[in-house]
């Protein structure tokens, strides 16, 4: 048997199920990258408890899950189980998690003093002292209040929506449009007789910057702004 392995679980009925699998290829699949499940398996077997050999009886399958095939019983088990995350992974997501809480922070909120966003070394600094857990499985987005409210004892923290009034000429207009759409809500719009674009659009103060310079760079710097709140 390969030793790279962990186990997911599945509690059906007040009984504990597990099956064996390979960590990387079972955690894709959890991530909706459907895989073929002998493949998934380390082996093709369910068991009460893995870490004794003790498998599932195929009495006690039948009568929870409707089936005493072992492997539609670890299908059902891979889908609604528990996936045990080894070391590498579980530390591997944190740090994607972490970057990804820092940077939404840092995109939605400002210093209420300067009007700008903190540095993202400036927030992970403030997060490590805060000593709040980060949930790999959990998305970045449901955190995000979570360590702001604790980040507000160390650092101002203020979520304001800025409006800017832009004009972009009309070689640009059609590219720029789509990332002005994806960074901003675009509140009013108006294409001009020249082919020239002007809207109205409302964004976090914290994106500012960002918007300015992915936009300017699509315009060559050809972009007429204007902040009007």
């Amino acid at each position: 048997m390969s030793t790279k392995y962990t186990v997911v679980r599945l509690t059906q009925g007040g009984e504990k199920f597990e099956i064996l699998v390979d960590p990387d290829l079972a955690l894709a699949y959890k991530d909706g990258k459907r895989g073929d499940l002998s493949k998934i398996l380390v082996i093709d077997a369910v068991f009460t408890d893995a870490k004794k050999g003790e498998h599932a009886s195929s009495e006690k399958m039948e009568s929870l899950f409707g089936t005493s095939d072992p492997m539609k019983v670890a299908m059902i088990i891979l889908d609604k189980g528990k996936l045990q995350l080894t070391t590498e992974q579980r530390q591997r997501m944190t740090e994607q998690k972490r970057k990804q809480i820092i940077y939404l922070i840092s995109r939605n909120y400002i210093d209420p003093r300067t009007k700008l966003p903190h540095p993202p070394l400036r927030i992970e600094q403030a997060m490590e002292q805060v000593h709040l857990p980060i949930d790999p499985f959990k998305d970045a987005e449901e955190q995000v209040q979570t360590f702001v409210k604790a980040l507000r004892s160390i650092l101002p923290l203020s979520m304001e929506q800025i409006s800017l009034a832009i004009k972009i000429p009309a070689e640009y207009a059609t590219k720029a449009y789509g990332t002005v759409k994806n960074l901003a809500e675009i509140r009013r719009e108006e294409w001009q007789s020249d082919g020239s674009w002007i809207a109205v659009v409302e964004m976090p103060a914290g994106l500012k910057g960002e918007f300015l310079d992915k936009v300017g760079k699509i315009t060559a710097g050809n972009l007429e702004v204007k902040t009007i709140s």
